[in-house]
């Protein structure tokens, strides 16, 4: 396990419009904020034609082959997730949501595009002098969590 100690910095609470495309909205909220690294929680709503990535296609399978699933409908959603900066230390979203409709509930990655529909309402609670950010990893393909941030040093 990799690990580093964060302080709590700000707490934004925010209510995302219908349309918008929520990763695009916090990177870009991160952004102006100056916020580096962050803990995300949401609810609210996605709307149809929203994608998701919900699993490999073959969990042994390097580089990963993700798989998609896109919304039929108007779904309810609770997420968490977070914000770490890249390599390049511009602010990236990974949020995992579930959308539930009726009896039937999707979970995965919101990076295909979750589009609100109507209203979601998001609180950032923002992570001080913690040195993780977000790595490439030749062998997923996948930006990973270097927690300790001494990954390059290894």
């Amino acid at each position: 396990m990799q690990y580093s100690q964060a302080k709590q910095g700000r707490v934004f609470v925010a209510r995302l419009e219908h349309g918008e495309v929520v990763h695009k909205a916090l990177e870009t909220f991160a952004l102006q904020e100056g916020i580096k690294a962050a803990a995300v929680i949401a609810v609210g709503a996605a709307d149809r034609g929203s994608g998701l990535v919900v699993g490999p296609k073959d969990g042994e399978q390097r580089p990963v082959a993700p798989m998609a699933h896109f919304l039929d409908n108007v779904h309810e959603i609770l997420a968490g997730g977070t914000i770490f900066p890249d390599e390049n230390g511009k602010p990236v979203v990974h949020i995992h949501m579930a959308c539930g409709r009726e009896s039937c509930t999707v979970t995965g990655c919101i990076r295909k595009g979750v589009k609100t529909w109507q209203t979601m309402e998001v609180v950032i609670f923002e992570l001080l002098e913690t040195p993780a950010r977000r790595v490439m990893d030749p062998g997923t393909g996948f930006e990973l969590l270097d927690a300790s941030g001494d990954v390059a040093e290894k």
